[in-house]
């Protein structure tokens, strides 16, 4: 009779150490969750995938496409985490140095291509989104603020003419609603692309 009420204490001690080792699991998993989606999580995730991408714009290597893209659905990703949470912060790249000097000065030399009546500009550069709403806008690292660029996505014949609103890390960054025009579904870049002063 002894050992059958020690063995149902027993039991009873097991059960209530278990429930609680599972609620502190479950309140220590609650906090980290609500951790991860605060705005300041969510913002640092950002700026340092940003400075990855303003690095590798930079100093670019034959991967260095591959790895922006790459960090680019990455930051889409944060981007629509940010506007669920509510984040409202400008968060950009620590250091969006600008090339070096040669680089603006190579697509001077290069003739405007057949497709469109402007200059030709930033030959070579692939072309993402940065992940802004609003109505269709760029931003660029090249060009001042009102210069009106046409943005065509040589894969599918679409095009677009945006004005650039403010600085980014690359030539151009088309924000959302330009993107959406001229993006083949499911790609996140833009690799062949023309672009144009408008």
């Amino acid at each position: 009779m002894m050992r059958r009420f020690t063995w149902s204490r027993r039991r009873i001690a097991l059960l209530a150490g278990s429930a609680v080792v599972l609620g502190g699991a479950l309140a220590v998993g609650t906090g980290m969750g609500q951790a991860g989606e605060s705005c300041a999580g969510l913002d640092t995730a950002l700026r340092n995938n940003l400075n990855f991408i303003a690095d590798q714009q930079r100093n670019p290597d034959a991967l260095s496409t591959a790895r922006i893209a790459n960090r680019q659905a990455v930051v889409d990703l944060i981007q629509q985490r940010r506007a669920t949470a509510g984040c409202t912060a400008t968060v950009a790249a620590d250091n969006p140095a600008a090339p070096a000097p040669a680089q603006p000065q190579a697509p001077e030399t290069t003739p405007a291509a057949p497709a469109g009546n402007g200059e030709r500009v930033c030959a070579g550069s692939t072309v993402t989104l940065s992940g802004e709403a609003g109505a269709p806008a760029a931003s660029s690292n090249q060009f001042p603020a009102g210069t009106r660029l046409r943005v065509t996505n040589v894969d599918n014949n679409r095009s677009i003419v945006v004005e650039v609103t403010g600085p980014s890390g690359s030539c151009v960054l088309l924000n959302n609603a330009a993107f959406e025009q001229v993006r083949e579904p499911g790609k996140f870049l833009i690799r062949r692309a023309l672009i144009e002063r408008a």
